[in-house]
């Protein structure tokens, strides 16, 4: 087993792209050794490119029907993680009316079952060390809603709920949970839309522009880091001013 006694562990999901490159980008700047995880050996292949040199990291392949044994081969490789960033996530947009079961149960099984899946067998190594950050990704769909992501919102609202009851359970463990909801934000998700649909959503936002995956990653920093030590159960909305919970 090749311990990181001198840094604390990341476990960073869906970090081949996006938000998850820039914050694996930004934990591994700041001093941590990340794991960043992938869907596909291409995604892998892309966070061992980023993070691979020097010592900073390394990637990881994981399917979502397999997530425990690929966290006890993280656990045996690099060390238990005592940071969790849940940031993998998938849209399969459409109407209610029109939507499908496939549509709705890959949504909800992949932004919000597979946090539980990646979380729950994490916690007992940070309960053992009485100490632990979990951030996961929501989004401002899941408090203001969008027509045609009635999925994606779900999904968004419970992984809110989810880190404000996990908040109570392991916060006397020296653990805090926290969430992190991004507005509009300038990734592969939202670049399929019109240029009319952008500034449509920009024109909303109290600053004037598209978020950046860098401007998400601040924020993750801050909740992973030290100076957050005595918040917990908090969404912290990244969104320029978009939307006001």
């Amino acid at each position: 087993m090749t311990q990181h006694k001198a840094r604390r562990v990341a476990l960073v999901t869906g970090a081949s792209r996006g938000i998850g490159k820039a914050i694996a980008a930004r934990l591994s700047a700041d001093g941590l050794f990340v794991v960043g995880t992938a869907t596909s050996e291409e995604g892998a292949a892309v966070i061992d490119d980023a993070l691979g040199e020097g010592g900073a990291g390394a990637a990881l392949r994981i399917d979502e029907d397999a997530a425990a044994h690929a966290l006890e081969g993280i656990v045996q490789r690099f060390g238990a993680p005592s940071v969790l960033v849940n940031n993998a996530g998938v849209t399969r947009d459409n109407l209610l009316a029109r939507m499908t079961t496939e549509q709705w149960t890959t949504v909800l099984n992949t932004n919000l079952t597979g946090i539980y899946r990646l979380t729950r067998p994490l916690l007992r190594s940070m309960m053992r060390a009485r100490w632990g950050r979990i951030v996961n990704l929501s989004s401002v769909v899941g408090r203001m809603g969008n027509a045609g992501q009635a999925n994606y919102a779900a999904a968004k609202a419970g992984i809110e709920g989810f880190t404000r009851a996990l908040a109570q359970e392991v916060g006397s463990r020296g653990i805090t949970v926290n969430a992190v909801a991004p507005g509009f934000v300038d990734t592969d998700m939202t670049s399929g839309l019109t240029d009319e649909q952008r500034q449509a959503m920009v024109s909303r936002t109290a600053l004037g522009r598209m978020g950046t995956p860098e401007d998400v990653a601040g924020a993750v920093a801050f909740l992973v880091s030290d100076d957050a030590a005595y918040v917990t159960g908090e969404t912290l909305h990244v969104n320029g001013g978009l939307f006001s919970a």
